[in-house]
């Protein structure tokens, strides 16, 4: 039997790993991110799409340039690590629920999702492929809480990408 190894991130100060073993991402949750991709966000509801946790690259490692595709993405994301389970939470306990946060970068094969959505096909091979989710340490909301606003921004080369703040959230973590 082949043995297939658990992907897991670091924690913050801590010799501990956070094991992940789904990913989900939340999609149109900014309100200029959907209107850049030609939604409205008074009206459309974010979407949510999965990548598989063998995608992860963590912090330092090298990310490859996926195979086809001549557009590929690149968007800063909040990301939360769930370390309680349960269904048909209560949104006044959700955090309860949260362990920490990290600071991910999600990749996104542009060309290939634009192909999909035309044909009214599922866009997984877009968004799931290898090195798409590029995830620093998990830090634990005991130390630094449930942020609700502050500045998140890429640049690359010094150039910024993205610039934006955690208040602009269209739905909260929680």
């Amino acid at each position: 039997m082949i043995e297939v190894q658990q992907p897991e991130l670091a924690i913050s100060g801590s010799k501990q790993r956070f094991p992940v073993r789904r990913i989900f991402c939340i999609g149109k949750n900014y309100a200029a991110h959907t209107r850049e991709m030609g939604g409205d966000p008074e009206r459309d509801a974010p979407i949510y799409f999965c990548k598989s946790a063998h995608c992860i690259v963590t912090n330092g490692q090298p990310v490859r340039y996926p195979p086809r595709t001549d557009d590929l993405h690149h968007e800063i994301e909040l990301v939360v690590a769930i370390g309680k389970g349960g269904e048909n939470i209560a949104v006044a306990s959700a955090l309860e629920h949260v362990f920490g946060y990290a600071v991910g970068v999600d990749f996104t094969r542009r060309d290939l999702q634009t192909e999909a959505k035309n044909a009214g096909r599922p866009w997984d091979a877009s968004k799931n492929f290898r090195d798409s989710a590029a995830l620093t340490a998990v830090r634990p909301a005991a130390e630094c809480g449930h942020p609700d606003s502050g500045r998140i921004w890429l640049s690359v080369n010094g150039d910024t990408r993205q610039d934006g703040d955690l208040a602009d959230l269209i739905w909260s973590v929680a």
